[in-house]
C-alpha cells in the first residue's frame, strides 16, 4: 500500500523511478557496465503551504528525486501530477512553462550563480523569460523588491556573485526562484554548504517567505535539526527507495523503521545530562548497482530475518498517516524525542 493521497494535493508522486544505465563506465579504472536504480518507486504527495522534507545518507537518491520532480532529469517510469496534471507527459514548450509555477533552491550557492552576469541579470532572466515584467525599468524594480524580501540591499543589484559571501548568494538565490511566484519549490541541501551560523538564518527566511506567500517545500537535507525545525512531514529515503514517511512528531518521537531509528539515534543530543541510545548499523551500504533483494536495508538491519531477504516490503500505514517499508515495523522506545 502506498501512501494515500487526495484531491487536495499540490503534487502527488506515483511510482516516479530513474535507472541510469552503464553507470560503471564513468567510474576511474573500472571497466565493469551495468545500470543504477537511482530512484525506484516513489510515492508520496505534498499538499498546499506544506514542507515535506526528504533525508538519507549521501547517495542514496535524494537530489535525483527532486530533479525528477521538476523534469530537469526524465524519469524512467512512473508519474508526477501538480494540480492533477502529469508533468512527465507535457511537451518541451508547456513544461517549461509550467516551470513558471516549480523551481528549485540549489546546494551550491557558487556553482549555481553565473560569475559573467550581475545579480540583476540573474533574478530578472526568468521576470524576462516568463513576460512578467515588461520593461528594463520594470523588471529593475522588481529585482529590488526581491533583494528586500531575501534581506539584501538593492544597491547590490550591479553587484557580480564573486563579490558575495555563501550566505548571500544563496539569498540570491532563492530571490531566483521566488521571482516567478512559484507555488512549488525544491530546496536541494540548500543550507549544507553554508557557515553553521548562518544556516538558520536561511532557514529562517525560507520560512517566511513561506508564510508570506503560501507555497510549498521539498526540502533535501541530511541535517535532522535543520529537518526538525523546517518540516511538517518527514520521507526518509535508502537506496532509492522511500523506507518511512509520516508527520514530522510521529516520526522524530517513533520512528517505526529500524533504518530511521539508526538516523535518529545517530544525530547530535543538545542536553548534556540525556544519554544517547546509539545504534550502530554493521556493514558498508551497498551498491547502487547491486542492491540486495528484498529489503534492501536486510544487510545491516539489526532486525533482519529471512523473509527480508526475499520478499521486498511495501510502504504500509503502520500508525495513523505514518507509513513504514519493514516487515516488522514497530516503534524503537530508545528513540523517542522529547
Amino acid at each position: 500500500m502506498i501512501e494515500m493521497s487526495s484531491v487536495d494535493d499540490l503534487l502527488t508522486v506515483k511510482d516516479l523511478g530513474k535507472t541510469f544505465s552503464d553507470a560503471g563506465r564513468l567510474s576511474f579504472g573500472s571497466s565493469s557496465s551495468g545500470s543504477v536504480r537511482a530512484v525506484d518507486g516513489a510515492s508520496f504527495s505534498v499538499k498546499p503551504g506544506e514542507t515535506l522534507a526528504l533525508v538519507g545518507e549521501s547517495g542514496c537518491g535524494k537530489s535525483t528525486l527532486g530533479r525528477l520532480l521538476l523534469r530537469l532529469i526524465q524519469p524512467t517510469d512512473g508519474e508526477v501530477l501538480f494540480e492533477g496534471r502529469d508533468i512527465t507527459a507535457l511537451g518541451a514548450a508547456e513544461m517549461r512553462m509550467m516551470r513558471a509555477r516549480m523551481q528549485m533552491v540549489f546546494q551550491d550557492p557558487y556553482g549555481s550563480l553565473s560569475p559573467r552576469r550581475s545579480i540583476a541579470q540573474i533574478i530578472s532572466e526568468p521576470l524576462e523569460v516568463f513576460g512578467l515584467a515588461k520593461s528594463s525599468r520594470e523588471r529593475r524594480e522588481r529585482v529590488a523588491e526581491l533583494l528586500v524580501q531575501v534581506g539584501l540591499s538593492p544597491s547590490f543589484m550591479d553587484r557580480y556573485p564573486r563579490q558575495f559571501s555563501g550566505g548571500q548568494r544563496q539569498r540570491i538565490g532563492i530571490a531566483r526562484a521566488i521571482s516567478v511566484n512559484p507555488q512549488f519549490i525544491v530546496a536541494d541541501e540548500p543550507v549544507s554548504a553554508l557557515d553553521v551560523s548562518v544556516q538558520a538564518q536561511i532557514v529562517n527566511l525560507l520560512q517566511d517567505l513561506q508564510a508570506e506567500r503560501k507555497f510549498s517545500y521539498l526540502f533535501i537535507a541530511h541535517d535532522l535539526a535543520v529537518v526538525r525545525h523546517i518540516a511538517d512531514r518527514v520521507a526518509v529515503m535508502y537506496l532509492g527507495r522511500i523506507v518511512e514517511i509520516g508527520p514530522k512528531k510521529s516520526v522524530y518521537a517513533l520512528p517505526q523503521h529500524p533504518y530511521t531509528q539508526a538516523l535518529l539515534s545517530a544525530a547530535p543530543e543538545p542536553d548534556p545530562d540525556r544519554k544517547a541510545n546509539r545504534i550502530v548499523l554493521q556493514g558498508d551500504v551497498p551498491s547502487p548497482s547491486r542492491v540486495p533483494p528484498g529489503c534492501s536495508f536486510h544487510t545491516r538491519c539489526p532486525i533482519a530475518k529471512d523473509i527480508c531477504k526475499v520478499d521486498r516490503p511495501a510502504l504500509r500505514e503502520v500508525s495513523p498517516n505514518q507509513f513504514s517499508a519493514c516487515h516488522f515495523a514497530t516503534p524503537n522506545p530508545l528513540t523517542q524525542a522529547g
